[in-house]
């Protein structure tokens, strides 16, 4: 049996003329996983919606997460989902420039 490639859905919100951004982030998804995603969907709504889920997994909620993802934050949070074992160069380097040094028993 073959296991399906995941979905991911990007609900935005018509009201509030987000379909550029979520366009432009589900750009980036086929860009950066390609055919590891089975499909990358804009689902219309209202309310000043706009959620990612992969599958049945919420990866950004704007409400919750006050506001909107950057970019490598979103790969980052698919990725662990997707394809947890990928390098995504660029983007982690810059995590791991941003995160602070690593303490070792020497430095106690």
């Amino acid at each position: 049996m073959t296991e399906q490639a995941p979905r991911v859905a990007i609900t935005y919100c018509t009201q509030c003329k987000w379909l550029l951004r979520a366009g432009w982030m589900a750009q980036e998804m086929l860009n950066t996983f390609g055919t590891a995603l089975g499909e990358v969907a804009l689902v219309p709504g209202t309310g000043g919606v706009f959620r990612i889920v992969v599958d049945d997994t919420v990866v950004w909620d704007r409400k919750e997460d006050k506001g909107f993802p950057e970019i490598v934050v979103l790969e980052q949070r698919v990725r662990d989902l997707v394809e947890p074992d990928r390098d995504l160069g660029h983007v982690d380097r810059a995590a791991r420039a941003d995160a602070p040094p690593r303490r070792d028993s020497n430095d106690i």
